[in-house]
């Protein structure tokens, strides 16, 4: 409507982000804060996006995977990107295959086991169980053993100073990798043969994280706490009413815990800020770090950050964030 001062493209160019005008073939597009120019490409578990024109034109994968995240002191992340917390001094199923009422045999289940370790009432993941027909291991006190045997399942161990890593073939159904960092952390990564309907607080793994609760009696669940409750192993053991906030409890603490989850928010971590949302990981160290008030502080801490740089690890970032001084490797 009025005359403004300034540059603009000639007709058929578009400005990209060196402030150069260019043919909309050479439009770069965005994608978490960065820009990537025609013809690049970025990966996720389950799309191939290549930048076209300026926008995404996305493929997907043959073979799709997703990862379930359990760590700290109750902190889940669904297949499907659900997050939430809990807190429980019981077992829970984790995540099993058999769940709908066609199919109830169940070729695999894990099930994390919690004890209280902090005065203020928080848990924390210390032992798994993953039963596989009459194969079973158990994760537990930095080890692990074996029990029985399957000739249907093939499997690998494989272990490094931080790790020990798990590969599970059951032919024509799952690829698994279970990755547990011998204490808090643990992952679970599984890519399908079939649409098998898996179950447990690691989700239903349908794509949508809105229907993510749903309880072992398949409704819904109208909160979190009603979903965990359903998945209790044992159903002696007594229903959770409400999530401990640790920081409330021991507020000596929040200040130190900021300080030393900040690591998260610095320059140390600049270069996967726009990769991966760091504040869900920022708050859970500071919520963690606050509850580990029984010894295991700083561990509570370190496991809390590890979190964040393998998220940064599956986006391509390697983040080289321990020291000697500062949550070393040994």
């Amino acid at each position: 409507t009025k005359c403004e001062s300034g540059c603009v493209c000639a007709d058929g160019l578009y400005e990209n982000l060196d402030g150069r005008c260019v043919p909309a073939e050479d439009c770069p597009c965005e994608y978490g804060g960065l820009a990537y120019g025609k013809g690049e490409q970025i990966q996720t578990e389950c799309e191939i996006c290549t930048c076209t024109k300026g926008k995404w034109k996305c493929v997907q994968k043959s073979k799709c995977s997703s990862t379930c995240n359990l760590y700290g002191e109750g902190h889940i992340t669904t297949f499907d990107g659900q997050r939430f917390v809990f807190d429980g001094n019981c077992e829970y199923i984790l995540a099993m295959d058999g769940c709908s009422v066609n199919r109830p045999v169940s070729s695999f289940k894990i099930v994390t086991e919690n004890v209280i370790c902090g005065k203020s009432g928080v848990t924390c993941s210390r032992s798994i169980s993953i039963y596989l027909g009459n194969l079973t291991f158990i994760l537990r006190d930095e080890t692990f053993t074996v029990s029985g045997e399957n000739p249907g399942v093939q499997y690998k161990v494989k272990k490094n100073a931080l790790h020990l890593m798990f590969d599970i073939i059951i032919p024509g159904k799952y690829n698994m990798t279970l990755i547990w960092n011998k204490h808090m952390n643990f992952f679970i990564k599984i890519s399908r043969e079939t649409q098998e309907t898996i179950c447990g607080l690691c989700g239903n793994y349908n794509g949508n994280m809105k229907d993510d609760f749903e309880t072992r009696s398949k409704y819904v669940a109208s909160n979190e706490l009603e979903f965990v409750n359903s998945w209790k192993e044992n159903p002696l053991c007594g229903d959770v009413y409400f999530v401990v906030d640790p920081c409330s409890k021991n507020p000596y603490r929040k200040a130190w815990a900021e300080k030393t989850c900040s690591i998260i928010n610095s320059q140390v971590f600049s270069a996967c800020h726009n990769k991966v949302n760091r504040m869900p990981y920022y708050e859970a160290c500071v919520r963690d770090s606050c509850g580990c008030d029984i010894g295991g502080d700083c561990e509570c801490m370190c496991d809390a950050i590890a979190v964040y740089a393998m998220a940064c690890l599956d986006k391509g970032i390697c983040i080289d964030w321990r020291t000697p001084e500062f949550c070393r490797k040994f």
